[in-house]
């Protein structure tokens, strides 16, 4: 295992059970695509399909809003 999965397993062991629940069907889905491209599960394909074109406009959030959501995260 890398050091970077481990660092980012130990973050995940910290947050709130919902949220290790989704980390853990995330990681499931990149183990079982076998090396094949991830697959945005379609529930978050709408959201994905929003950010991509919020970032085309250059609709971004400033460095303060961002700061906020890494401190939320405890990150």
């Amino acid at each position: 295992m890398t050091k970077v999965l481990e660092d980012a397993i130990e973050k995940v062991r910290k947050l709130p059970e919902d949220r290790q629940a989704y980390a853990a069907e995330v990681l499931e889905q990149i183990a079982a695509a076998s090396g094949d491209p991830f697959v945005v599960p379609e529930a978050h394909r709408a959201a994905v399909l929003e950010g991509i074109g919020q970032a085309r406009r250059g609709e971004f959030v400033s460095e303060e809003e961002m700061a906020a959501l890494w401190a939320k995260c405890g990150l």
